[in-house]
Order: C-alpha cells, then structure tokens, then sequence
C-alpha cells in the first residue's frame, strides 16, 4: 500500500495537521455565523489575534493564498468558508493548484470540457 505521504503536492491532514492548524480552523468555523464574517472583514488583523493564529497562517490569510492556509495546518473544508469571505472561487484556487492564472486554469478545464463533448457526441477524443 502506498503511503499518502509519497504522493507529490498533497497534504496528508492528520493528528500533526490538525494540531497545527487548531486556531486557524477554529477561526474559520466561527465563520458560520454571519456577525463573525462581518467582524472578520472590518479587521481581520484582530479578528485573527482574537483567535492565537501564528505567523504562517497569519501570512497565508493575508496573500490570500488557500496552498499556504493547507500548508498552516488549514483543513479545506473550514478554508472553504474564508474562501467565499475573500471572493475566491474553485478556479481561483485551482489556479493556485496548478500554478496558472485563473484565465488560464479555465481555458485548461476547457479544455477537457470540449474534448468530453466531442466523445459524448460520437467523436474520438485524439
């Protein structure tokens, strides 16, 4: 079996992650509630001292970087809710995945997009 440490790019989240990443996570299920959205966006500098965040995560909060939130100890699904706080969408964070601009993950997932539409209609996908 292999290991899910061996697989290039991912982020195993595990007990170390999990630790790691408490205040943070923390921070981002507060964000269920929509007060503590507001208070987040009218100073997130406190709202993230409010809540012990360290340096990385801080940083990674202010590039607005979700790679760099994981890489803190992040767990997507509490992220996802600091995503939509700052705009960003599934492109844009595939985008960030892949290392191209949003313009260009879109073209890649149109890519795909055309190629299934030409085999669903009886095309050969060359």
């Amino acid at each position: 079996m292999t290991s899910h440490h061996s697989i290039p790019g991912t982020v195993p989240f595990g007990p170390e992650e999990a630790m790691k990443g408490y205040a943070l996570n923390r921070m981002c299920y507060s964000f269920n509630a929509g007060e503590c959205r507001k208070a987040f966006l009218a100073d997130e500098e406190a709202y993230m001292a409010k809540y012990g965040l360290n340096d990385q995560q801080k940083a990674a909060i202010r590039a607005r970087n979700v790679l760099q939130m994981i890489a803190a100890g992040g767990n997507a699904y509490y992220l996802a809710k600091l995503a939509g706080i700052f705009g960003l969408n599934m492109q844009d964070i595939g985008a960030q995945q892949t290392g191209k601009s949003v313009e260009e993950f879109k073209a890649y997932l149109q890519s795909f997009a055309s190629k299934n539409e030409m085999v669903m209609k009886g095309g050969k996908n060359v």
